[in-house]
């Protein structure tokens, strides 16, 4: 018999590059002592917004410093009437703000401060909605808010209050009406407040509710968000490509609708035939993209058109209904 070959020496491994730890900050370590809080002068904002609210009927309470990054607050007695939520933030929650006006009556005390920003003559709240429309039932005069001097802290506040939107609609809407406010300043674009915004594609899903309230959001999503992508164009430029991929994403849908039609038509009834539908034209399915690479927008979405132009219903199997809901495939998130 032939000698056997030696076996190939195996490659060494490349050492795995171990990860940073993040650093803890020393307790005690951050911000302002208690004492610091209230040392020193108000500053000139801090004294701006003082006149503002004695402007509007109201009464400062205090000035002082808030402990964690040493900025100047005015926390203030307002009229009610002076303070309005931000026009862009999500449509209001009747029974929410009922369930508030019942509440309240029942402590007897309202102590929950509304964060407020000067907006001409009065000021407007980005966190406050709820609780003035309750107050407003109750018949309250005043309300008790910590007013900062920045207007841009309404946009910065309201993004984090956007993680607590009910569903997707709520989240998207409420970013293209921050998207449309702040691009009246003709400065700032997408990627200046993409913390506020969150994710690029929440503006063009945005648009879609705008045109059509019942657009399925939830069904699209995923492949929005393997597209978009934030514009460095001013903002009013970028919310015109924004427009017209809503537009594009709307002709989708109605393709898609049709699908369903086919679907329906030929005996199958789901809660999950539109995920289904999208699921099967989308070329980016199974597609795996770098960390940071995105998918092109007009092409991806020029394929699934075709594709829905021309879905087969009979190619959809008992299996693809199962899957999608075991999987979960609402077109709500």
């Amino acid at each position: 018999m032939p000698p056997k070959k030696a076996a190939a020496p195996k490659a060494a491994k490349k050492p795995a590059t171990p990860r940073k730890k993040k650093v803890k900050a020393e307790s005690g370590s951050v911000g302002l002592t208690a004492a610091e809080t209230t040392e020193g002068a108000p500053s000139s904002e801090a004294a701006k917004v003082r006149a503002q609210v004695e402007a509007a009927g109201g009464n400062v309470l205090v000035s002082y410093r808030e402990p964690f990054g040493g900025h100047w607050v005015v926390l203030a007695a307002l009229p009610l009437d002076k303070v309005k939520p931000t026009p862009y933030q999500r449509e209001l929650s009747k029974a929410h703000a009922d369930k508030l006006a019942a509440v309240i009556p029942k402590v007897g005390r309202f102590l929950d401060p509304v964060i407020a920003v000067p907006d001409g003559d009065g000021f407007i709240s980005p966190n406050g909605m709820h609780r003035l429309s309750a107050l407003a039932q109750l018949g309250a005069k005043t309300v008790v808010a910590l007013v900062m001097p920045e207007p841009e802290i309404a946009f910065r506040i309201l993004a984090l209050n956007t993680e607590k939107a009910h569903n997707l609609k709520d989240k998207a809407l409420e970013v293209i009406r921050m998207a449309r406010a702040i691009a009246e300043d003709g400065k700032r674009s997408e990627t200046d407040v993409a913390f506020e915004l969150e994710q690029a594609s929440l503006v063009t899903i945005g648009a879609c509710y705008e045109k059509n309230p019942r657009f399925s959001g939830g069904a699209y999503n995923s492949v929005v968000s393997k597209c978009e992508t934030w514009s460095t164009e001013p903002m009013a430029k970028s919310l015109k490509l924004r427009e017209a991929h809503a537009e594009k994403l709307l002709e989708l849908d109605e393709l898609v609708a049709a699908a369903v039609v086919k679907l329906k038509a030929a005996g199958w009834n789901s809660g999950y035939l539109k995920p289904i539908v999208v699921a099967r034209i989308n070329p980016l399915r199974f597609a795996k993209p770098g960390k940071d690479e995105k998918a092109d927008f007009d092409k991806t979405i020029d394929k699934m058109l075709e594709g829905a132009a021309k879905f087969d219903a009979s190619k959809v199997k008992a299996a693809d209904i199962a899957m999608a809901a075991t999987v979960g495939g609402s077109t709500e998130e």
